[in-house]
């Protein structure tokens, strides 16, 4: 089975919509995707990303289904700097305190413990660990026990908080370290592929990660997250 992550096109925030650059992302987007062999598309229950997943399941004559805890995440609490934003501390995690994800716990950390960031991002685990499951696939430690899989392609539209939490869930990897260092850009396609091993464990590989080749000469760079709301 193969997950297609996507990010949203350039979004309106104020209005949950994409601008007129998000439309031409999410329509190269399409064009991009249109040859996957996509079967089901989702998304985000947010505007942005319903928006922009509707120009691929019309290309495909799909239907776009909604999973509730997809959506944006959010950040703050009392005394966080920064007013809680995840990539900004990330950040400072790894430059300015030098904290070592392999040893000590991100979520104890002062910048997390009390960040809603954190409800968020196991709301987001826990509901992309029950998707698989209905899948085939169950998640355990680091790797998934396959008691069905296939081999169809599925199509999940979301964001840059909420897509990053799934993502570093499902590679292992700390989710404020990966805010550091995997940033991605609208509209970008990362694609995980589960191998199916009836009965047996497997683990997600990384096909791709962050293309956006079908958005060259659209976008001007990347952009990220810096509203908290939904």
């Amino acid at each position: 089975m193969r997950i297609i992550f996507v990010r949203h096109g350039e979004p309106d925030y104020i209005n949950d919509c994409i601008t007129e650059r998000g439309i031409l992302q999410a329509k190269a987007c399409a064009e991009r995707l249109k040859d996957e062999g996509i079967t089901e598309i989702y998304s985000s229950p947010c505007g942005r990303a319903k928006d922009t997943a509707q120009y691929t399941a019309d290309m495909l004559g799909l239907k776009v289904n909604i999973l509730d805890y997809m959506r944006e995440i959010r950040w703050g609490g009392e005394g966080i700097p920064d007013e809680g934003h995840v990539w900004t501390l990330g950040d400072k995690l790894l430059y300015e305190e030098n904290f070592d994800f392999s040893k000590d716990d991100w979520k104890e950390h002062p910048y997390f413990k009390n960040n809603i960031a954190l409800s968020c991002y196991e709301h987001v685990t826990n509901g992309i660990d029950g998707f698989l499951e209905s899948q085939g696939y169950i998640h355990e430690g680091r790797r998934f026990k396959c008691v069905g899989g296939s081999d169809k392609t599925i199509a999940l539209f979301s964001h840059g908080g909420s897509g990053g939490c799934a993502l570093s869930h499902l590679l292992s990897i700390p989710f404020p370290y990966f805010c550091a260092v995997f940033p991605y850009d609208f509209t970008s396609i990362t694609t995980l592929d589960f191998p199916v091993v009836k009965e047996g464990y497997v683990h997600n590989r990384v096909e791709v990660f962050n293309d956006c080749l079908h958005i060259k000469g659209i976008s001007e760079g990347l952009k990220l997250q810096q509203t908290s709301e939904n």
